[in-house]
């Protein structure tokens, strides 16, 4: 088949990269202009690299954006990670339309942080969806979905690099293979158990002791290894990661005071929390490298007995 490629990054390149290597043909890669003293997108410098024509326009709204992807002359558009706002009337001109890549079982989880949430939130499953791109943000009808279970101790890099990645680039080759031979089935989104959840960033990565000790663990692991969940140690930043949680089953177990360090124990930072004890194993404190906690320890820069969060 030949197909047009939209997309940036990683993800964008893996894709590509799975289309190519099983002999389909690309007409065009349409990537979003780096920012000024960005790193180079590895989409474009790909694409460049095979020879492939490649649009970076600053909207896909332009008409020279239709009129490129009418050059592409594609069987059908793929859409990888696409941060740029694709109208209809440019995910329409590939013969078999445009199909689009979001990590999340919609219509769960709409908007650009859509695996931070469900792992923050102590989701035991999530998976992606390949759907086809309407005006709507990540609302049109779903062709193809793929689960994965979300472990105590998985994290965002864990979920995505190990499964959702990977799995995203296959669905891709399989969707793209059934709507082409019109092989497929579109399920419009049930409303009913839709959620539009925006940028899960610095303000939402912020840990509070107060809450209970598994939603401080949930938190750490939706931040870990972006945005990062912190705190502060005497006024600076300090970033955690590598949870685990342990419950306080008695009253004569609870130890510390909520958000006080309490000691290093296996190469953990234990840090009291309400319910039990978070085991931090890596932190990252202020503009520092993020350590193993028994080096950041040994540093003197955190002791035991310290209060974070004040």
């Amino acid at each position: 088949m030949r197909i047009a490629i939209v997309g940036q990054q990683d993800f964008g390149k893996a894709v590509l990269e799975a289309f190519l290597a099983r002999g389909d043909q690309v007409g065009a890669v349409f990537c979003a202009p780096e920012k000024e003293g960005a790193r180079p997108d590895a989409l474009r410098a790909a694409a460049q690299d095979k020879g492939l024509k490649v649009h970076q326009f600053k909207s896909l709204r332009a008409p020279e954006a239709a009129q490129a992807m009418k050059e592409a002359g594609a069987d059908i558009g793929i859409m990888a990670f696409v941060l740029q706002f694709a109208p209809q009337e440019f995910v329409a001109i590939p013969k078999h339309g445009t199909i689009q890549y979001h990590p999340s079982l919609l219509p769960k989880y709409r908007g650009p942080s859509s695996i931070n949430w469900p792992i923050s939130r102590g989701d035991a499953e999530t998976g992606l969806t390949v759907f086809r791109p309407t005006d709507g943000l990540d609302e049109g009808a779903v062709i193809l979905q793929k689960r994965t279970p979300v472990g105590e101790n998985d994290t965002l890099g864990t979920v995505y690099f190990e499964r959702l990645f990977p799995l995203g680039v296959q669905a891709m080759l399989e969707a793209a293979d059934l709507v082409v031979a019109g092989k497929h089935q579109e399920a419009v989104q049930e409303e009913s158990r839709a959620s539009y959840e925006g940028w899960f960033r610095e303000a939402e990565a912020r840990i509070h002791w107060a809450q209970h000790v598994d939603a401080i663990h949930n938190l750490i692991r939706g931040s870990d290894p972006a945005p990062g969940a912190w705190t502060t140690l005497n006024g600076v930043k300090l970033q955690l990661f590598d949870s685990r949680k342990e419950l306080v089953r008695t009253f004569g177990a609870v130890r510390g005071k909520i958000g006080e360090v309490l000691a290093l124990e296996d190469g953990r930072l234990v840090i009291a929390a309400q319910g039990g004890r978070i085991h931090a194993g890596k932190a990252k404190l202020g503009d520092g490298k993020k350590l193993a906690a028994a080096d950041l320890v040994a540093s003197g820069a955190i002791q035991a007995g310290q209060l974070l969060g004040n």
